[in-house]
C-alpha cells in the first residue's frame, strides 16, 4: 500500500481507539468544501449517465481557460480528464512507455506506479532547495549511462512545486530540464497539482520552454480540499506527441474508468472558471497553510534541524542530521525511520521519513504535512480559514504546542 495512506490509516487505528494524534504524514488539504461547490453538485445530481471518455465539453473548455490564464495556450481538445490526478499520472504513464526518471526524493507513488508499469524508475537528486526538479546535469548524464547499457528511458516527472519538500525550483532550473528532455528527446510528465499553492504566486511550468512535449496533470484535490470528489485533468502538447499520448489514454481510460462522475465534472467545471469566490477561497487557503508550515518549520530550526524554507502548499522537509549525536546517545535513534516510529509511538506524531521518498540512505530526515492541522471537525477548519491570526486559535495553538514540546525532549 502507498507508504501516506498507510500512514493515514494507522491514525485512523489510534483515533478509533481514543489515543489522541497529531496527523502530519497524510498529505490532505484539512478545509471545508466551499458552499458553491456543494450547491454546484447537489444541482448536477441527476445526471446519472455516462459521459465523453475525455470529460464533458464544458469541463475541457474550463480547464483550458485556467492554462490559458496562466500563458499556456490550450485548446479543449488538449485537456483530459480523470479520476484524480493520480490516474491520469498513471495513464499517461503507460501511453509514453519505458524507464522515467523521478526526483529524488519524490512523491512515493512515482516509483510505485512506473514498478507497477513493469518499468524501472531512474532516481536522479534534486539541486538543494529545488524540490521536484532532478539536477540537470545529472539528468543528462544518467539517461545517457541508462541509454548505453540498454535501458529504454523515454521521460522524466517533474512537481512543481513539489512535494515532499515544499519547495519549488527556479525558473532557471525548469527550463534546463526542459531543454535537455528535448535534447535527449525525453516526454516531460509535470506534476502541477500545488500550483496555485505557491506562497508568493509565481511558478514556471516547463510547457513554457519545451511546449511540444510536455504533458501537465492537476487537479482540485490540493487548492480546494476536493480530494475525495477523485477529479483531475491533464493537459497534453499540441502536435504529434500529444496526439499520439491522447489516443492512447483514451483507449486505456475507455476500459478502466469509462468516464469521471457527471456531477463532478459539473462542479469542476465551475471550479475551473474560476470564480472570484472560489479564488478568493483558494488564496484565503494559502495564507492558511502558509501560517502553519512557516510555524512548523520555526518549531524544527528552534531545535537545530536544517529546513529548507517551504514556498508552497502544506508540506516541509527537516532533517534533524546536526543533532545526530545527542538523539542517537540519548534515545537510540539512528535513522529518519527510528524518528518517525518514536515520534509516532510515543507522542502520537505521524510523519514519514524520507527514506519512504526514495532516498538513497535512512538519514534524519522527514516529510512533514500540515494540512490536517487547521481544525478537528468542519466548524473549526471553517474559522480557521477565516482567522486573521489561525495560530492564536487554540486546537492550532496545542498542535504546534505538542510537536514543539516532543522535538525539545528528543533533543534535550
Amino acid at each position: 500500500m502507498s507508504a501516506t495512506l498507510a500512514a493515514d490509516e494507522a491514525v485512523r487505528r489510534r483515533q478509533a481507539e481514543g489515543l489522541s494524534t497529531l496527523p502530519l504524514a497524510f498529505g490532505q488539504a484539512g478545509l471545508p468544501v466551499h458552499p458553491r461547490l456543494r450547491q454546484a453538485i447537489t444541482d448536477a445530481a441527476d445526471r446519472n449517465g455516462y459521459g465523453s471518455v475525455a470529460g464533458s465539453a464544458e469541463l475541457r473548455d474550463a480547464a483550458a481557460g485556467y492554462w490559458r490564464r496562466r500563458g499556456l495556450d490550450t485548446s479543449p481538445a488538449q485537456v483530459l480528464t480523470g479520476p484524480g490526478s493520480k490516474a491520469l499520472l498513471y495513464t499517461v504513464l503507460q501511453a509514453v512507455g519505458g524507464d522515467v526518471v523521478i526526483p529524488q526524493p519524490s512523491w512515493v507513488s512515482y516509483a510505485a506506479q512506473i514498478t507497477l508499469l513493469g518499468k524501472q524508475p531512474l532516481r536522479v537528486p534534486t539541486l538543494p532547495r529545488q524540490g521536484g526538479v532532478p539536477d540537470p546535469d545529472r539528468l543528462l548524464d544518467a539517461v545517457r549511462r541508462a541509454r548505453h547499457i540498454g535501458r529504454d528511458v523515454r521521460a522524466v516527472v517533474l512537481t512543481v512545486p513539489d512535494n515532499p519538500t515544499g519547495t519549488l525550483a527556479s525558473a532557471a532550473t525548469v527550463e534546463r530540464v526542459a531543454a535537455i528532455a528535448r535534447q535527449l528527446d525525453l516526454v516531460v510528465v509535470s506534476d502541477e497539482i500545488y500550483r496555485d499553492l505557491v506562497y508568493d504566486g509565481s511558478s514556471r511550468s516547463p510547457a513554457e520552454f519545451a511546449p511540444e512535449r510536455v504533458v501537465i496533470t492537476s487537479g482540485l484535490s490540493k487548492s480546494l480540499a476536493l480530494g475525495g470528489w477523485r477529479i483531475g485533468v491533464a493537459r497534453l502538447p499540441a502536435g504529434d506527441i500529444g496526439d499520439r499520448l491522447r489516443e492512447r489514454m483514451l483507449s486505456a481510460a475507455s476500459e478502466i474508468w469509462s468516464s469521471v462522475a457527471q456531477p463532478v465534472q459539473f462542479a469542476a467545471a465551475l471550479a475551473f472558471d474560476e470564480p472570484d469566490d472560489l479564488t478568493e477561497y483558494i488564496a484565503r487557503a494559502r495564507h492558511l497553510y502558509q501560517r502553519i508550515t512557516m510555524a512548523v518549520a520555526d518549531a524544527f530550526t528552534t531545535v537545530g534541524a536544517a529546513v529548507p524554507s517551504p514556498q508552497a502548499a502544506f508540506y516541509l522537509y527537516p532533517d534533524l542530521t546536526p543533532q545526530r549525536e545527542r538523539i542517537a546517545a540519548i534515545h537510540h535513534i539512528h535513522t529518519g525511520s527510528d524518528l518517525a516510529d518514536v515520534l509516532f509511538d510515543r507522542y502520537g506524531i505521524a510523519t514519514l521519513p524520507g527514506r519512504t521518498f526514495g532516498e538513497s540512505t535512512d538519514p534524519l530526515t522527514l516529510r512533514i504535512c500540515t494540512g490536517m492541522l487547521t481544525g478537528n471537525d468542519p466548524q473549526q477548519r471553517a474559522q480557521a480559514l477565516r482567522s486573521t491570526d489561525p495560530l492564536a486559535l487554540p486546537w492550532i495553538a496545542d498542535a504546534l504546542g505538542r510537536l514543539r514540546l516532543a522535538l525539545s525532549e528528543l533533543t534535550r
